[in-house]
This record gives structure tokens, sequence and C-alpha cells, in this order.
């Protein structure tokens, strides 16, 4: 952006209300979700039917999104954290058996690995995607290694084929909470890997009421698993809880679902402008979309100049949120660093890659009901807010 367009985008004033690094509605509800909520509520009145978890809409919705995704099952659940640890169970993990999970991630997938006994293997992530890297993957397999587990990180997907090829034989299992609606090779997110699973929480790309999630897979086994998992593990008599979704949440799914495409060209757009009026500014690289996918942009992760990591960083994230109001956050550090439960599980070892990016990420708010001029002024305030502190 030149000096004017930055002037001319800051014009409208600061947004009020402020826009959120991560807006708590990830995408846009209508009278069409209003409608299916309230005909599912309508339907489930009567004594003999009530809000059953085998109703309808939610074989429907897992049906439809096993379409959409074209794997042969999904299991719809009441969170995407249930799911992780429903794979990380099916592993069976006995003590000292390792699972390779991405050092910059959220705690879930990391916090499965621990509560299924089994030991997290910090890996590093690559400077150019922040997905895990292969190379340090292949290095870290060790005879106890039982699994890898990347996140699809922010939304893009991990390198999945290249992840298998370094762990031959071993299950690559896929967080893809941040991912829905991103591509790899040609296929939505969530048909490579042995397994995926996905959030439909209140922030994420589609969004149950709140709360939900879905796993899919091709592999009958782990669907058999799941589905005995998400209701006390009965079928299959193992342990198990109740982790179901509801037909109102499956009935707004099957709504949000059909609004995804949408969701993800408004996204996709959003981000190529922003890249485009970003190109000319030395203190900020813009995110990577390999030629093999397409980016969900879940969020917009930049990457400050090295000199600038740390408290540089910070106190552009807090100009940002508190002069601008374009909304910024740090998603995120390496897990070790926010969370002593891990750290002291995983002491002696540390992501010396993972950590510096840490310290140079930056993630900037994306909707998609986002306008071009909202876009614009979020972007002029990273311009201008870079330009003050040079």
């Amino acid at each position: 952006m030149t000096s004017a367009e930055v002037a001319a985008a800051l014009r409208c004033g600061k947004p009020n209300p402020p826009w959120q690094g991560e807006p708590l509605l990830g995408g846009t509800y209508g009278e069409e979700e209003i409608e299916a909520a309230v005909a599912a509520i309508r339907s489930s009145m009567e004594p003999t039917v009530g809000f059953g978890f085998g109703a309808g809409p939610i074989a429907a919705f897992e049906q439809a999104f096993a379409e959409y995704v074209g794997c042969r099952h999904a299991v719809a659940i009441n969170s995407a954290g249930p799911g992780l640890d429903m794979l990380m169970r099916w592993l069976k993990l006995q003590p000292g058996d390792e699972v390779i999970v991405p050092a910059i991630n959220f705690q879930a997938a990391p916090l499965a690995v621990y509560g299924a006994g089994g030991q997290i293997v910090w890996g590093e992530v690559r400077e150019d995607t922040l997905q895990l890297d292969p190379e340090d993957v292949a290095a870290k397999i060790t005879p106890r290694t039982r699994a890898v587990f990347p996140v699809h990180f922010n939304g893009l997907s991990a390198p999945m084929d290249d992840l298998q090829a370094a762990a031959p034989g071993l299950p690559i299992l896929g967080d893809a909470a941040r991912a829905c609606g991103g591509e790899y090779k040609g296929c939505p997110i969530g048909k490579h890997g042995r397994a995926t699973v996905f959030s439909f929480h209140t922030m994420k790309n589609i969004s149950t009421l709140g709360e939900g999630g879905m796993v899919t897979t091709d592999d009958d086994e782990i669907d058999a698993w799941c589905r005995a998992q998400r209701f006390y593990g009965a079928p299959i008599e193992e342990w198990g809880t109740s982790n179901v979704m509801t037909k109102v949440q499956a009935a707004v799914g099957l709504v949000q679902l059909g609004r995804l495409p949408g969701f993800m060209d408004a996204r996709h757009r959003l981000a190529e402008q922003r890249d485009a009026w970003l190109a000319d500014v030395p203190e900020i690289t813009r995110p990577v979309e390999p030629a093999d996918c397409r980016h969900s942009y879940y969020l917009y992760t930049v990457l400050v100049d090295r000199a600038w990591a740390g408290e540089k960083r910070d106190r552009l994230v807090t100009m940002l949120n508190e002069e601008y109001g374009a909304g910024a956050v740090v998603a995120n550090r390496p897990v070790y660093a926010s969370r002593r439960l891990l750290a002291e599980h995983t002491a002696g070892q540390r992501c010396p890659r993972s950590d510096e990016l840490g310290e140079r990420l930056l993630c900037l708010a994306i909707h998609p009901a986002m306008s071009d001029e909202q876009n614009a002024y979020v972007t002029a305030s990273l311009c201008a807010a870079v330009g003050r502190l040079r």
C-alpha cells in the first residue's frame, strides 16, 4: 500500500466494535440456519421423538460431510477435542510410546497424546508454511514412535504425503480444527491421512451452534471405534463417554456446509487483496500457499522480520488491537511455552526454529463477511503501525 492508500483506508476511523484477531463467529448465520434449527426443535417436541442422537439430521450431516471430503466415513461429535482423544485412544498407547506433534500448535492435540498415556515428541515446523517439517519428523522417529499427529495450521494443509514418506507404515492423524474448507492435492483437507478431526466451534470456518466436530476416515476400524467411543464404548466393550452431536446442531451444520464454498471464496479473495497490499512492506513476510494447496485462511498469519522478534512484535500486536481496533493475535507460540503441564512432560525437548518463529508470527483478523473497505482498513493499520515502529 502506498502512503496515500494507507491514509485513505484509515480515514474511516477505528471500528466499533473493534475487530478481534479470531472473530467469535467464524462464518455467518442467516435465516436458513434459524429455520433449520427451529424445524429440528419442532420435530422433536413429541415425547416419542425427542432430540435423540440417532435422529435423521445427524446421519444426513455425516453423509454430506463424508461426500464433501471424499471419505467413506464421517462421525459427528460434540467437539473436536473428544475426536482428538478418540484417535489417541485408538492407538492404545503404552507408557513410553511416542507421538510426534508440531511444537507450534494449539494445546488440544498434545493434550490428547498426554491424556491417552503417550509421550509427546515435539516436531519442528517449516519456516515458510509453519507446517510440521517432514525432515524433522524423519529424524525423530524411534522404535517407540506410534503415530505422527500434524495440525493443518491456521487453515493450510500439512504436507501429508511427505509426512507419510517420512514415517512409512505409521498412521498420520490430522488435526484440521482450523482448516475446514482447505484443500490438498485437489482434495478437501480430511481425505489424506488415516483419520482427520474437524472443529465446528463458534470461531471456526463453519459452526454448529457454537460447538461440534467431525472425524473423517476411510478406515472401517477407526469409524467403528469412534462411533462406539462417542457413546460409552458399549459396542466394542471399551471405556467411553458421551460425546454426541445434537440433531439441532446437525441440522444447522448441513446449512453451514452448503455455504462453506462461499465462505472459502470470500476468505481467499480477502487474502489475495491483502497479499498485494503488503507486497512492499519489507518487515512483513506474507503467508505462503503452496501450489498443491488451497489455503482456507482461518487466520491470516504473517511473520515479522527477525530483528522485530519478541518485544517489538508484541508492541505491534498491542498497537493493532488497542490503537487501531484492527484485530491481531499470536496464534500460536510453541505449546510448551504456555502450558506448564506439557513443558514438564517434555522436559529437555525444545525446538529452536519453532521458538524463533513463535516470537515472530502474528495473525490479522479475517472474516468472510469482511468488506473490501474493512479489509483495506485492517491492512492499512498494519502498514501504519509498522511504519511507526521502524
